[in-house]
């Protein structure tokens, strides 16, 4: 129902048409046993009770009181609905009946709202922001793949991509410290794996071999040595026990197996070129017999699917160079694992 007095007063100037319309019908015969006078008479009642009930008023209020405008009457929101609508026009008692109804019952009270709860929400674990989620990279998955290496829950290498292994990772982690495992990175998760792990490094974040490099050998820990490991694949160029170099490398064929041991570098050769198997060996360095560390064309380009011929081969030139400057004869070469 509209509530400004306009749209009101098209309602009620509609329902003083239908009286109209109805006497129209009776004084022209559309009731056949009613004469004339009987029909001028019913047109006479009709509008008089039109006049009683308020309806044949000009004002735009509609001849209901103000604050009737403000809600429905009672009496219209219960009428009966179970009636199927004629085509044809109503009587005039029942619209007359019908409107008296609507405007003498009294005006619905205004509905009552009930006083806010004053207890807070429970928060629950849909609303909590994670701090670092699958699907995502960045910085942030650098270090928590980092910590979680500290702990041997993270075996492979650094990506910085949130995917699978990451979040199996995390589902580990959090089951051992009996946190939900769901693998998603929240406050409770991050703060028990900051507490359980130290600051990871640049180059524990930021690796620079496809495998992480495992704990070195204790005889990789004094002095300059290449620590070599075969079953992470990774060379580490150490200086007192710090890292200030790694690379990938791979190793000889079981025909031609590189050796384990420790050795030291005792010859440096820049271009060297194999006489035996007539391939070129740049920036070699020899440590027993004819194996040596040196960069190989082949490694780059077909990875892990080749071998050596014994020689540990390094498929980054630019860092099989920068380590040839910086190894000098003498420096010890320590070559482990199965």
């Amino acid at each position: 129902m509209p509530q400004d007095g306009h749209g009101t007063e098209e309602h009620d100037a509609g329902e003083h048409d239908a009286g109209k319309h109805v006497a129209r019908e009776h004084v022209a015969g559309g009731e056949t046993d009613m004469s004339v006078p009987s029909a001028r008479r019913a047109a006479a009642a009709l509008t008089a009770g039109l006049l009683t009930a308020g309806v044949l008023t000009g004002c735009g209020a509609g001849g209901r009181p103000a604050d009737a405008a403000a809600s429905p009457p009672a009496a219209a929101a219960t009428a009966p609905t179970t009636a199927a609508p004629s085509s044809e026009p109503s009587s005039a008692s029942t619209t007359a009946s019908a409107s008296a109804s609507a405007s003498s019952a009294p005006p619905s009270s205004a509905p009552s709202s009930a006083p806010p709860s004053s207890a807070a929400p429970t928060p629950t674990r849909a609303a909590e922001q994670p701090v670092v989620a699958p699907g995502t990279s960045g910085e942030r998955v650098r270090e928590l793949q980092a910590r979680l290496q500290q702990l041997g829950h993270f075996t492979v290498g650094v990506t910085g991509y949130y995917g699978t292994v990451t979040r199996s990772s995390v589902a580990a982690f959090q089951r051992s410290r009996g946190l939900p495992g769901d693998g998603t990175v929240y406050a409770a998760t991050w703060s028990a794996l900051r507490a359980a792990t130290r600051q990871p490094t640049h180059m524990e974040t930021h690796p620079q071999t496809t495998n992480p490099l495992p704990a070195p050998d204790p005889r990789c820990t004094t002095g300059r040595v290449l620590c070599i490991s075969k079953s992470a694949r990774t060379l580490a160029w150490m200086s007192d026990g710090q890292v200030l170099m790694a690379m990938d490398v791979r190793f000889g064929s079981q025909y031609t197996p590189t050796r384990d041991g420790a050795f030291e570098v005792y010859w440096k050769s820049r271009d060297h070129h194999s006489t035996l198997y007539d391939s070129p060996m740049p920036f070699a360095l020899f440590f027993s017999g004819g194996q040596a560390v040196h960069y190989s064309a082949d490694f780059a380009a077909n990875g892990y699917a080749g071998a050596s011929h014994g020689c540990v081969n390094v498929r980054d030139r630019a860092k099989a160079a920068a380590l040839f400057d910086q190894v000098r004869t003498g420096d010890k070469v320590v070559v482990y694992g199965p």
